[in-house]
């Protein structure tokens, strides 16, 4: 085994003792945009273009507008 192979089986046990992440709030929106975009072709009759607008408050919010537009 030469040094390459050791640095790399290191590098996938580091990965693999790493503490896991909780990917449920990231899920949770992916859902949720997957649910604007159905809602919003509902609503405008066909596909949709959209545009987003975002900007960080003072409370430490990261607020995004989301604005659909029916593609002609």
């Amino acid at each position: 085994m030469g040094d390459g192979e050791r640095d790399w089986t290191a590098v996938v046990k580091a990965v693999a003792d790493s503490p896991r992440r909780d990917n449920s709030a990231y899920h949770q929106a992916m859902s949720d945009a997957r649910q604007a975009f159905e809602a919003a072709e509902a609503a405008l009759g066909g596909p949709v273009q959209v545009k987003t607008k975002t900007k960080m408050k003072r409370s430490g919010e990261y607020v995004v507008k989301w604005v659909f537009k029916r593609v002609k």
